[in-house]
């Protein structure tokens, strides 16, 4: 039997990372609508578990150097073969033109890794596409005009709003050797790179949705003597836990309640150090990184989701975080805020709940919640419906299927 070269080069930051959930439905479902690629990341996994969607993909995993003193044999070679592509130098030009706005060692081995892509790359390769609009977009760049290819990208959230604007305009300038389209999943997202792309229809807006298909179906809910709350998100800045531990500590001295936090991240001791001070660390439980399927199930024990986003110091922002439809899909009740696209999905007061990262308008609008369980049942409802009608994932997909499949055809 004869093994069929990938037409389709995809680059990831990281593979598999329990966070980027909505990469791994987006390329076990590109697999079903009979895309072949393989997957090259700039990392390797530090996840010590794996979601059941990471299991279904066929695809190979290649590993790019993580850093290019750890694989200087490999780096060398590639370069000297890199440097006998046909677009190398004007790769070598771009790069360091690049590199003169960011003197920075991420810059220098985003080269290296494209030389290693741009060497390694099977030789059908027709196209390349990258998940995150920043360093895999940098990387896949590079490697493409280095062999000559059309490269794609899909952005997200934090790639769209930390990247510097001459990096996003070039990436959406045809004369630049941009992308030949990029996708985006939201609709505040998109508005942002149209007003830097040369042809705003080089943008696309492509929500990530949800395949309900491995989801079970919503519990039913009834009250209980104890009000939990549950949040699922990284302990980063722009989830704004800092902000929903402060509220925790607001809430009336006669609401028995409990919050359970899923997920890893850097401030994970600066905040159990806050919740120890506040006086609420006996009523809260870290649950650090969890699989798809213990999260639906703590969902399906909890009374409200709360995601309290917000915008960092740097920029940095959610898009539309797929948690929200991941709860909605559970019939849970959602509090977060008006920050980025989340509107997009949730109509205050109709799907869900949203108020400032205010910590006292955060307190009042749980306690609230906690007293009205007729309107939390109310408003999942409406969430579920919304999702069901326009945010499942197969428009999106085959969106997303017809312009690969242009893009290799090209």
């Amino acid at each position: 039997m004869t093994v069929r070269d990938p037409a389709l080069a995809v680059v990831v930051k990281g593979w598999p990372r329990l966070s980027e959930t909505f990469i791994a439905q987006e390329l076990v479902a590109l697999e079903e609508a009979g895309h072949h690629f393989d997957i090259w990341s700039l990392r390797h996994p530090t996840d010590t578990k794996r979601h059941p969607l990471h299991d279904r993909l066929r695809a190979r995993v290649r590993y790019l150097p993580e850093y290019l003193y750890q694989e200087t044999d490999r780096v060398w070679r590639a370069r000297a073969a890199a440097r006998a592509l046909p677009g190398y130098t004007l790769a070598y030009r771009t790069w360091r033109a690049d590199l003169a706005r960011d003197r920075s060692h991420n810059r220098i081995r985003r080269f290296g890794q494209a030389c290693v892509l741009a060497a390694e790359l099977p030789p059908g390769t027709e196209a390349l596409y990258a998940h995150f609009l920043h360093t895999p977009s940098s990387v896949a760049r590079y490697a493409a005009i280095m062999r000559g290819l059309p490269w794609s990208f899909s952005a997200h959230a934090k790639d769209i709003w930390t990247s510097p604007e001459w990096e996003i305009r070039e990436k959406l300038q045809a004369g630049t050797h941009g992308a030949a389209f990029g996708a985006t999943c939201t609709a505040f997202g998109a508005e942002h790179l149209r007003q830097l792309a040369d042809d705003p229809g080089r943008v696309d807006l492509v929500y990530h949705g949800l395949d309900l298909s491995r989801f079970p179906d919503p519990p039913r809910r009834a009250p209980g003597s104890r009000f939990g709350m549950l949040s699922v998100g990284r302990l980063v800045e722009k989830k704004g836990f800092d902000r929903l531990i402060a509220a925790l500590a607001l809430l009336p001295v006669g609401l028995d309640w409990h919050w359970t936090h899923i997920g890893g991240g850097e401030l994970g001791d600066t905040l159990r150090a806050q919740a120890e001070a506040a006086g609420v660390a006996h009523r809260i439980t870290w649950r650090g990184a969890c699989d798809q399927p213990e999260v639906i199930d703590a969902m399906r024990a909890a009374d409200l989701f709360v995601l309290p986003s917000r915008v960092a110091a740097d920029g940095d922002r959610d898009g539309l975080p797929n948690v929200l439809m991941e709860a909605a899909s559970q019939l849970l009740p959602i509090l977060s805020t008006p920050v980025s696209a989340i509107p997009e999905f949730i109509d205050s007061g109709t799907h869900g709940v949203l108020v400032s990262d205010d910590p006292q308008a955060q307190a009042n609008a749980m306690a609230e919640l906690a007293a009205d369980p007729a309107a939390r049942t109310r408003m999942a409802e409406a969430a579920r419906v919304r999702l069901l009608a326009e945010f499942t994932m197969p428009p999106g997909i085959a969106h997303l299927s017809a312009r690969l499949t242009a893009l290799c055809g090209t």
